[in-house]
């Protein structure tokens, strides 16, 4: 080897391990991913599709939901039913939208290509349906906080649009199924819970993982490897928890009311979060893609 194309393998070397550790300094580092209040303080229910656009509730109004490109760039993508106002968004295996539509107590169904919207199902004894996880069968798992009274529940929408209801505790809030399909975490209060979830949907041996002495909980999400990501309202924090629920690490954000989270990004590890006091997302690398990610990638194989 020459000693010019010496000096250029060394040169591309050096490049690549400071691009590297680069990378790995920025880990777990929040950035301002759209701009202030470009969603209302009701911004909520982020949730990436197959295509690696990120959408959220209450887009410059109430009652919508906004579609933003990966490179932060927001728009109107739907607006809801007059009276509907959304919470929780996910997407099935077919790449349906859903969304909990707390003031009307449905869960909605929204054709992403068409943008046809519909009730999927409806519950009248719901106090609002708030959080909503997906199982590897496409079953729907709804949180139901009752805010006046300090009491919640939890319910299962089939494929069918049959609603169950599941338990009744605390102020549920978010909500989430284990990589494995055989956990349901929900976090009530200050507690997160974990249930035993049976293949047809069922919970039971309900257990308390974690109990914080501060500050609220909002949405949360699991990483491949089980790990929750739960939102910190109130503190302005994003926590990783393993899935025994020890603290692994908090990512501080810049607004203190954070309300949710999901995973996306060109590898599903990047997390983006909403934040009621910004009207706005922030996002930042993390080291292993989210659940959701990894469930579309294998069934695009």
């Amino acid at each position: 080897m020459n000693k010019l194309k010496q000096a250029v393998f060394f040169f591309s070397v050096s490049a690549f391990i400071v691009s590297c550790a680069a990378q790995k300094k920025e880990m777990f580092k929040a950035a301002v991913f759209t701009p202030k209040d470009s969603f209302t303080s009701g911004v909520e229910g982020p949730a990436v599709d197959k295509d690696g656009n990120i959408y959220a509730v209450n887009f410059e109004k109430e009652g919508t939901i906004g579609k933003i490109s990966m490179d932060g760039k927001p728009e109107l993508f739907v607006t809801l039913p007059e009276g509907s106002v959304g919470n929780g968004i996910r997407f099935n295996s077919k790449g349906d939208m859903f969304v909990a539509d707390y003031t009307k107590h449905n869960i909605l169904k929204i054709d992403p290509a068409s943008k046809e919207i519909t009730v999927f199902a409806h519950e009248d004894s719901m106090s609002q349906p708030n959080d909503i996880a997906i199982d590897s069968k496409d079953r729907i798992y709804a949180s139901d906080p009752n805010w006046k009274g300090g009491t919640g529940r939890i319910w299962r929408i089939d494929t069918d649009g049959k609603v169950t209801l599941l338990d009744s505790l605390g102020l549920a809030n978010g909500i989430e199924v284990s990589p494995d399909n055989k956990t349901l975490y929900v976090n009530a209060n200050r507690e997160v819970l974990a249930y035993d979830l049976d293949e047809n949907g069922n919970v039971s041996n309900k257990k308390t993982i974690i109990k914080f002495d501060d500050f609220g909980m909002d949405g949360m999400r699991c990483d491949v490897n089980g790990n929750l990501y739960i939102a910190r309202f109130g503190k302005g924090a994003v926590v990783k928890l393993s899935p025994a629920g020890e603290v692994l690490k908090e990512i501080p954000l810049t607004g203190k009311k954070v309300t949710n989270v999901c995973f996306g990004g060109k590898d599903g590890q990047t997390v983006y979060v909403t934040l009621m006091d910004q009207g706005n997302l922030e996002s930042f690398r993390v080291d292993a893609p989210g659940r959701e990610f990894e469930m579309a990638r294998t069934r695009e194989k």
